[in-house]
């Protein structure tokens, strides 16, 4: 899906996941159906956010939706 054209390919985005969480980071590939992230903050109703460390994989079917969030 990816390539080096996409918009969303080394930017910041907002990945909203189904289960009302959100991840916070840079996508930097995607590999089969799952989205690579570096420097990501978890986002959680009712709680703080939390700095995750090293990258965080994303499976493409827990995606509600991404927002890239860096202009």
């Amino acid at each position: 899906m990816f390539s080096r054209n996409h918009p969303a390919l080394s930017r910041q985005v907002l990945v909203s996941l189904l289960s009302g969480n959100a991840i916070q980071g840079i996508i930097v590939a995607q590999v089969g159906d799952h989205y690579v992230l570096k420097g990501c903050t978890v986002l959680e109703p009712g709680r703080d956010p939390v700095q995750a460390v090293g990258e965080m994989v994303i499976d493409r079917s827990n995606v509600d939706y991404m927002q890239i969030t860096e202009a």
